[in-house]
């Protein structure tokens, strides 16, 4: 067994006094070295230390066979200890406490820290102090304090970050721009600790001075590839739960590259992993929340609404992670702060930029690269740019040829009962779409005072995808004719924009006034042409038809929002909010029928109110209300809002939220049995319309330990005023609906908007494990989301997002610099609506016209989805244990397993051409991440 031999200062030279983070570091830039070393590498920390007062600790047996030659002439003592475990290939950490561990793996420092805490208190001549004693007497008492947590090395504000006060149950927790707010402290001589996840705790001990002003409380990073760690008050994992608050995700965008991924880091699709989220929609990156729609849910950057959050088919989301600083997505009761959207909210902030240096950084994998810089311009501004965009090259199309294939069967002939599926003589047809994306983030930050601090951010991002090709078929079925040649145009995208003011009035009053600017657009072009008909008389036709779909949003508006903490125990939050909305849809077919031709815009204004109050340490109720008012229906819309939490006892809190959600705009769905569905966007109005509106209950309950975490939610919501839109016409007696196949037929098609209902219910059952090499959760979701439209019968039908089974197993393991995850997810189909059979109707002119009869509502499933995929990643660092990038393989879908996207019909001669689009197979990507300074 080897033998550790740990530096003990003697308390002549050094007491073991841990000091404040920020001393500490000046401290050490201060220190100049002048020395000629000939001796082990031991034997020079042995001097260092005893020199300059500094505590080293280190292995001794391994360093004593490292030698050293080496003269340093007022050289700082930080660039001393770098070069010469550069030379020696050791990396060396510096805590806040002031103590330099020099570490042969950075797994070391674990071992290390408990080594010297055991040798300090063996070590009976030399008492160690955990902070230094007071220098007087308390002057004051029962005294407030405030002031903001930062990021010591960028300037970054850390939101949510925990700040307490030793040996009390005083504890508070940032707000979104990293203040905070304390009353009641016992005295002027208290001790401070601050923690945030991925940071060293910090704590400091108050005097009267410090009260004068708002204290600046800098954190420091822990080691990177460091896992067993222990973290108060918050966790360190790639994603969090807050035991006080319900359904509430937080996500660290700086830990994503130790998950599979398709394409680059994606900072939604993580939130696909979690239970209550749907994980197995590749074609989205927008968020299935407990049984409801992307639409349901609000997606805000930097105050702003982004409209669109996917790229390139939803294998990308629309946010490049290295612009983003935190994320937070609430599953359902949201507060009142949050309104116009059903089902969830999902919060984006992005990076102010580093105030202190220049920072670089590189994102490259097979299918994008991407950048960013962020700089300080002066001592009171920040710029930050972000960019990235995709490439088609090899690997690209090597994906879509070889595993996105669609499969092509026949279904039934006139009169039949043949269903399209996976039966029947099939043959394969593939398609190859050609597409590429681009984002860009820029945020520029000034600060005009202590107090006051102006910004502004704009992000903007386009998809091209050509997913245009031709359907083969044979001789038999395309009369001669090679086939179906289909055009499949889309173009889309977002911009978004926002300036925002934020300003401390007092110690207990915080403003954020924002003026925001949102657009959204998405056209389409979609047509089928080149395949031949032949009438009752034997003439060939040649048939083209086609649609041309254009949905344009804009969104201005400006909103206040207000924070007052009158006290440890009530907190009020309140704004206002205005907005002007204008949104354009046309849906034409053939180029001439317009079937949609929607302008319209609408105002929406309103205020909300909400008191978090927090009697005790364990109880926290916060009842709310939002109100607001709509220019179309010319109505005021109210929206209570509720949610409480209570500790049982330290690790056991149940927690339960209720709440009336309204929203005024919806991306309807344009029911599509051929093409497949299309959604929309469209605004309420009096008529044909409504407002949407949803009811949450939910209940859960929490036990976590240091290491572990179980929970269980359950919940049930109920919808009203959702629409769709479909081209169908009729409903014949005997159950079904038909629909006219021959696409010429176009003047019977006319525009319809039907009105329904909804509901939801589920429960989530999650065990987390939290610290050590091995961490990771599984999770099991049990739901039922349903559909009523009188359109479709008098009955609740399965809706389209509808999952009943869902369940996943995220696993990742740390070894060193390695990192190594696998995602194991399955859930059964999704639901859909197919034609069963055709038939044919000769009309008086001698024409025939050929219907289809369609099953019920969604009766139908796609076959059950599953998938593994897998990824192991190396962390780069350098000399002082700080990660500088990594480099990581991905491997999606590890068993290839088909998995069904969506699918399409086609009609010829009477016949019904299933068409299987199916998701990726087998996938490897490779990225690199690097960054400079």
């Amino acid at each position: 067994m080897k033998k550790f031999s740990l530096l003990l200062i003697t308390s002549l030279v050094f007491c073991g006094t841990a000091v404040h983070s920020q001393q500490t570091q000046q401290k050490l830039k201060k220190i100049v070295v002048n020395h000629f070393f000939s001796c082990p590498l031991d034997e020079l920390f042995d001097t260092l230390a005893m020199d300059y007062k500094v505590r080293i600790v280190f292995e001794r047996e391994p360093l004593h066979e490292m030698d050293v030659v080496e003269h340093f002439f007022e050289e700082p003592l930080k660039e001393v200890i770098a070069k010469v475990c550069n030379e020696n290939n050791l990396h060396y950490w510096i805590e806040s406490s002031g103590t330099i561990y020099i570490l042969q793996n950075t797994d070391d420092l674990a071992r290390l820290q408990k080594l010297n805490k055991l040798s300090l208190q063996a070590a009976n001549a030399v008492k160690a102090k955990e902070i230094e004693a007071p220098k007087a007497k308390p002057k004051h008492f029962l005294v407030s304090i405030n002031g903001r947590v930062i990021d010591q090395q960028t300037g970054e504000s850390l939101p949510s970050a925990t700040v307490k006060i030793r040996g009390t149950d005083l504890n508070v927790m940032t707000n979104s721009d990293g203040y905070f707010t304390m009353f009641r402290v016992p005295s002027d001589t208290s001790v401070v600790e601050v923690s945030y996840t991925g940071y060293q705790t910090d704590y400091f001990r108050l005097s009267s001075e410090k009260l004068n002003s708002p204290l600046i409380c800098g954190l420091y990073s822990s080691l990177n590839s460091l896992n067993e760690v222990t973290i108060t008050g918050k966790k360190s994992g790639v994603m969090n739960t807050d035991s006080r608050q319900v359904g509430v995700l937080q996500l660290s965008p700086a830990n994503l590259d130790k998950l599979p991924t398709m394409g680059d880091k994606d900072v939604l699709r993580a939130f696909q992993l979690m239970p209550g989220v749907s994980g197995t929609n590749e074609s989205s990156s927008g968020a299935y929340v407990r049984g409801g729609t992307p639409d349901q849910n609000l997606v805000i950057l930097d105050g702003f609404t982004i409209y669109q959050v996917d790229h390139l088919y939803g294998f990308f989301s629309a946010f490049n992670a290295s612009a983003i600083k935190d994320v937070q997505l609430y599953k359902g009761g949201f507060t009142a702060k949050y309104g116009g959207r059903l089902s969830s909210v999902t919060e984006l902030n992005g990076k102010e930029g580093n105030k202190n240096e220049t920072n670089i950084g590189t994102d490259l994998s097979l299918l994008s690269a991407s950048g960013y810089l962020e700089t300080p311009l002066s001592d009171k501004s920040t710029l930050l740019l972000a960019v990235r965009r995709s490439y088609q090259g090899p690997f690209y199309n090597k994906i879509f040829n070889q595993f996105n294939q669609t499969t092509t069967t026949q279904g039934g002939g006139p009169g039949g009962g043949g269903r399209g599926g996976f039966g029947g003589g099939g043959f394969a047809n593939q398609i190859t779409p050609s597409s590429y994306f681009y984002d860009f983030d820029a945020k520029y930050t000034y600060s005009i005072s202590p107090k006051d601090k102006v910004s502004w951010s704009l992000y903007t991002g386009t998809d091209k995808t050509d997913n245009s090709r031709q359907l083969g078929l044979p001789s038999f079925l395309s009369s001669g004719s090679s086939g179906i040649n289909i055009t499949d145009y889309t173009k889309y995208g977002n911009l978004g924009s926002s300036i925002k003011w934020f300003r401390q009035w007092n110690k207990k009053l915080y403003s954020n006034n924002y003026i925001t600017y949102s657009s959204y657009f998405n056209d389409r072009n979609r047509s089928t042409s080149g395949f031949s008909q032949i009438d009752t008389n034997g003439i060939s036709h040649t048939l083209s038809t086609g649609t041309l779909e254009t949905n344009n949003l804009k969104d201005v508006g400006y909103k206040s929002e207000w924070e007052w903490t009158a006290s440890n125990k009530y907190k009020l939050l309140f704004g206002g909010f205005a907005s002007y909305k204008k949104i354009d849809y046309e849906y034409t077919q053939n180029d001439t029928s317009k079937l949609i031709n929607q302008h319209n815009d609408a105002i929406l204004a309103g205020f909300y109110t909400e008191l978090a109050i927090d009697p005790n340490n364990k109880f926290h109720i916060q009842p709310g209300l939002r109100a607001s008012y709509f220019g179309p229906t010319a109505k005021p819309y109210f929206e209570p809002r509720l949610s409480a939490s209570y500790s049982l006892t330290d690790k056991f809190t149940i927690k339960g939220a209720t709440g009336q959600f309204y929203q005024f705009e919806n991306q309807v769905i344009r029911e599509d049995i051929l093409g497949g569905n299309r959604n929309f966007w469209v605004l309420s109005n009096n008529s044909n319309i409504p407002v949407g509106m949803s009811r949450h209950f939910i209940l859960g309950t929490s036990y976590e330990t240091d290491a572990f975490l179980f929970s269980i939610e359950g919940y049930y919501k109920t919808l009203s005023g959702l629409t769709q839109y479909t081209v169908r016409q009729t409903q014949p007696a005997g159950g079904g609906f038909r629909m006219e196949a021959n696409q010429n037929q176009t003047q019977s098609v006319t525009e319809d908007f039907y009105q329904g209902t909804g509901r939801a219910k589920g429960i989530e059952f999650l065990v987390q494990k939290k610290l050590g090499r091995y961490t990771g959760w599984i999770s099991y979701t049990l739901a039922q989301a349903q559909n009523k439209f009188s359109a479709f019968g008098t009955d609740y039908y399965d809706a389209d997002q509808d999952v009943r089974h869902e369940f996943k197993s995220i696993n990742m393991y740390h070894y060193e610099r390695w990192n190594f995850a696998a995602t194991f997810l399955f859930s059964t189909g999704h639901p859909y609506t197919a034609p069963l059979s055709s038939y044919t109707i000769k009309t008086v002119d001698g024409n025939s016209i050929t219907y289809l009869n369609i099953s019920d509502k969604n009766a139908e499933r796609l076959p059950a989805y599953h998938r593994l995929d897998m990824s192991v990643s190396y962390d780069l660092l350098k000399i002082d244990g700080h990660k500088i990038g990594s480099i990581g393989l991905s491997l999606f879908n590890v068993y290839n397993h088909t998995n069904t996207w969506y699918r399409e019909y086609q009609m010829q001669n009477n016949q019904v051409i299933t068409t299987d689009v199916n998701y990726l197979g087998f996938t490897p990507n490779i990225t690199l991440s690097l960054r400079w300074k």
